[in-house]
Formats: C-alpha cells, structure tokens, sequence
C-alpha cells in the first residue's frame, strides 16, 4: 500500500464514470514542426476544446453530482476564472445556486463568462488570503458548501480522469507536461497515471515567476509564494496546497520553471503552428519542453504528452 494521499486511482476512475457524457473526451493533437523544434514526438491533450473553455469542468462537475442536491442550498468558491465559470455551469445543471469570489484583478472574459453561467460574483483583492477570508463570508451567509479549486478531493479526482484518458489515447506515452498552480490537475493526473503505468515520468510546468511548487519540491517542505505572483499564466497564480503538495512531493517526478518571455513565445508558437487559441496558462507545458533546463535533464525520453489546459483568452489583451 502506498501513502494515504486524499485520493486515490479508485476515486479517479468513478469520477469518470460519474461525468461521462458530460464533458467532452477531448483529442489528442500533434504537430509535426514542433516535433521538429524540440527533437521529441509531442501529444497534445486539447483541454481548450473542453467545455467551458478548459479542463476546470471534469472537477467541477465531479464534485457537484458528489453532493446531495437535496441538502445542498448553495456552492462557493474562490477562482481567477477558469474553476469559477466550471462551477457556475455544474451548479446551473443541478439547478443550485453559485457564488464565486473573484479577484478584482480577474480576465474581463473569464468574469463575464461565470455571469452567463448564472453564478453570482463576489469581488476580493488578488492574494489567497483574502479569496479565502471572502469565501469563509460568503459560505456563512449563503449556507452553502465550499467547493475549493484544487484542494477539494472531488475536484482533484475530477482532475485525474485527464490521466485516464491521455492513457488511453496515447498507448506508448513515456511522460506528461502538465501546469502547476493550486495543483488539483498536475496532482489528479499523477494519482491516475502513476498508478496504472509507474514507469510514465509526471513533469509540473510553473513560471517562475510563481515558483512555490519547485521551491516545495526542491526543500521537501510545503511553501507557498509570500506575495501574489505576477504572471501573464494567470491560471496557475494559486499555490499548492494541504491535499496537493503530498501527492506532488512522492508521484510528480520534476518540477520546471520557465520566463514569461518563454511563456509568450510557447504560447504564440502554439498560436501560429497549431492554430490553437491557448491561453497563456496552456502555454506552460511547450516552454518548458524547450528550456535548456528540461533539455539537458531529460534526455531519454521521446513520446511526452503536453496538457494545454485552456482557451480562455481575452481577446482585448492580444496585441
């Protein structure tokens, strides 16, 4: 028996029993110019296409059909966007009520999108403590139930069926680039693959900008960013946390950091070579397979999987 993370291979596979049919499998892209660029065969798992415009739905979802609709008055939760807007949708299929607490400092795009999903959105400053403080309010006056963004087991579940299906899709896969902010999908994955085929490598992207998972498994201790990072990758802005960083600390083998010029120029690669519109977050994955740093360490391996987790893009920020 292994350690006792908060999940486990199990709790994975139900999740995706429980959503199937309501998100998508989403395919699986290569491109032969990048393959070219970075000397490997590339795969990538386009969470972009997944509805709501990123792989924040899987978990969402998972943890709202986990709940009992009948004692359940409300969902809350804290969220840049992507989790937000996953939620809102979930809880609008329930027919529950969600309140979301946003930071001021939010994607125009990602705060009107959690709108249309019917959710109700609760302003507060861009650090965790005060997404925290805001939602602990928010969750004593509506009643509700807190569905955090990568720390709630159902969502990091959720998060996991990604694993299996990039498995499934990719037979003879031998790593997996996956972004790193809160953790709950990097962590979900790292559950579902190490468990069904060990010998697949789990890398963690992270700018560096917001480097508190490398700094974790550099020291071995959990340690959160002092300050709210600043990052275009406004997706991963979050740190790992409680149920996370275990799961990081013994499955994830390596953890790379990348520059917000490589963020850029991976994700305006993705842009002209594949014709994705990624959002920067999504672009973590490629810039890291083309540090120097990912390239003199990990040399062997050829056929790597990169998660572009998501699309959300605010078209007005492009230029």
């Amino acid at each position: 028996m292994g350690p006792p993370y908060c999940i486990t291979l199990r709790a994975v596979q139900e999740a995706q029993r429980r959503i199937q049919g309501l998100v998508h499998t989403t395919p699986v892209m290569t491109c032969s110019s990048l393959d070219a660029l970075t000397g490997r065969k590339l795969f990538f798992k386009c969470e972009l296409l997944q509805k709501t415009g990123s792989f924040k739905i899987r978990g969402a979802l998972n943890a709202v059909k986990s709940l009992p609709s009948d004692k359940c008055t409300a969902v809350v939760t804290h969220s840049s966007g992507n989790h937000g807007q996953a939620l809102a949708l979930a809880a609008q299929s329930m027919g529950i009520p969600a309140h979301v607490v946003v930071p001021t400092t939010a994607a125009t795009c990602k705060k009107a999108a959690i709108l249309r999903f019917g959710a109700l959105i609760v302003d507060c400053e861009p650090t965790d403590k005060s997404r925290a403080e805001v939602a602990a309010k928010t969750l004593e006056k509506t009643g509700g139930v807190l569905i955090h963004p990568n720390q709630d087991p159902a969502v990091i579940a959720g998060q996991g069926t990604i694993g299996l299906e990039i498995l499934e899709q990719v037979p003879g896969l031998e790593a997996l680039v996956v972004p790193v902010g809160g953790g709950g999908m990097v962590a979900g994955i790292a559950v579902a693959v190490k468990a069904i085929k060990p010998d697949v490598k789990i890398y963690a992207a992270e700018p560096l900008n917001a480097d508190d998972c490398y700094r974790s498994k550099k020291s071995g201790v959990l340690t959160p960013n002092l300050q709210p990072p600043i990052t275009i990758a406004d997706g991963v802005k979050s740190s790992i946390g409680p149920n996370t960083w275990p799961i990081i600390r013994d499955l994830v083998d390596d953890v790379f950091t990348v520059t917000e010029d490589e963020i850029k120029s991976a994700t305006r690669l993705v842009w002209e070579r594949m014709k994705l519109l990624i959002e920067p977050t999504a672009g973590l994955g490629l810039a890291v397979i083309l540090s120097s740093q990912f390239q003199e360490i990990v040399r062997e391996v050829q056929n790597v999987g990169v998660v572009l987790c998501g699309g959300n893009v605010d078209l007005g920020t492009l230029p």
